[in-house]
């Protein structure tokens, strides 16, 4: 999420893996709102198994799974979050919030202030 010229970007870490980011909290979202692996994919136009192995990651990085899984089609079969899952999700988006309106501080105003709109041209080395 930009602010200004600042970009906030949280990222939890388990071990060397990325637990939770922008983009799984937006799987997530897909997923509740799709109902589906498959379908979450394709509403962010990712494939299947790019959806899946990001599933895969966060339902082995959390204390419990994130998304529950029944296997197959029609009734009653697709992707769900658990209700960690969605607890996981809540509090992520609370805390980009929280960042978002942190940032709307002097020290942000006081930085944007002394940035440059685009950088300069690079420095050539046999100038």
């Amino acid at each position: 999420m930009r602010v200004g010229a600042l970009k906030i970007k949280v990222q939890l870490y388990c071990g060397d893996e990325l637990a939770m980011g922008p983009g799984k909290a937006d799987l997530l979202e897909a997923i509740a709102r799709e109902g589906s692996i498959s379908g979450a994919g394709r509403a962010m136009g990712m494939s299947y198994r790019r959806s899946w192995l990001l599933v895969d990651s966060m339902n082995r990085c959390w204390r419990d799974k994130l998304v529950e899984t029944v296997a197959g089609g029609g009734q009653g079969r697709g992707a769900s979050l658990t209700e960690t899952g969605r607890a996981v999700l809540a509090a992520y988006r609370e805390l980009e919030a929280g960042l978002a309106a942190a940032s709307q501080q002097e020290s942000l105003t006081a930085l944007e202030a002394m940035v440059r709109d685009a950088p300069l041209p690079p420095v050539r080395e046999d100038a």
